[in-house]
């Protein structure tokens, strides 16, 4: 028979509950990205802070779903190795330090939980791992993008495989190749100028050939309007001659066509007179 100091079976689920429902400790703070080791130390002291009522607020399914990733309409690139590589050891780091927070972990932070509700605290644990990968998983999607870090990878390795190319053909009989923090400074300072320059040359010689050509047109018009001066100073020149001929001609008989004209002149004052008397 129960004893009159144990409580009854009612009694006692109602205490647990009451012992879920009232808080430990204070909230823990967000865990930090994991990039180390010491990323799955941090997980575990913060697993070992969190309080209960954060654990049932896991549980509860969250009316706002997680916003999908932004969906890039670009070409997706290849990742080279190096790139491959490097996804390669996040997703292993990721994993390792997502390990660390097992069940036995969680279950030595929160002994009593562990003890009344396993079944809790699993699918607690279950839903922090699934969160935190996640999250993860899409802060470094997001970094690779931003960043395009898949992109200049990719031209890393095309200068590298470029050097060795360029290695090989020189062979090992040719000289090594000098280091750039040992030129002069005319040398580094001519290296940066000599491509602008080149540029700067080529603009100035496209203009100056467009501008001989514009003064070669101009030229060409001037002389035709040249031509036709000339011709038109002939033909009044010419003009001018014929004038002068015919007023040689018209002085040879001026005086006899002036004398004619004051003879007519007088005749008609003569039959006036008489008309009027």
């Amino acid at each position: 028979m129960p004893s009159k100091q144990d409580p009854p079976h009612g009694a006692q689920q109602q205490q647990d509950t009451e012992m879920l429902d009232t808080p430990q400790l204070p909230p823990p703070p967000p865990p930090p990205p994991p990039q180390t080791e010491t990323a799955s130390g941090q997980a575990d002291s913060t697993g070992a802070s969190a309080s209960a009522p954060e654990q049932q607020r896991e549980q509860e399914p969250s009316s706002d779903p997680d916003p999908p990733p932004p969906q890039d309409t670009a070409a997706p690139i290849t990742p080279g190795p190096r790139a491959a590589r490097l996804q390669a050891l996040f997703a292993s780091t990721a994993k390792h330090t997502l390990d660390k927070i097992n069940r036995d972990n969680f279950a030595a932070c929160f002994p009593t939980i562990a003890a009344r509700a396993p079944g809790t605290l699993e699918f607690v644990q279950r839903q922090m791992v699934e969160r935190l990968g996640g999250l993860w998983n899409r802060e470094f999607e997001t970094i690779m993008s931003n960043r395009q870090v898949v992109a200049r990878l990719n031209e890393l390795e095309g200068l590298v495989g470029d050097a060795a190319r360029r290695r090989l053909e020189a062979g090992d009989g040719a000289a090594p190749p000098v280091a750039p923090h040992t030129l002069p400074a005319e040398t580094i300072l001519s290296a940066h100028l000599n491509p602008h320059l080149a540029h700067q040359r080529s603009q100035l010689n496209a203009k100056l050939q467009n501008t001989q050509a514009s003064n070669a047109k101009l030229w060409e018009e001037i002389q035709a309007q040249r031509s036709e001066m000339e011709a038109l100073l002939a033909g009044v020149e010419k003009i001018l001659r014929d004038m002068d001929g015919a007023n040689v001609l018209l002085g040879e008989v001026v005086e006899e066509l002036a004398e004619e004209t004051r003879g007519a002149e007088r005749d008609v004052m003569t039959v006036q007179t008489a008309g009027t008397r």
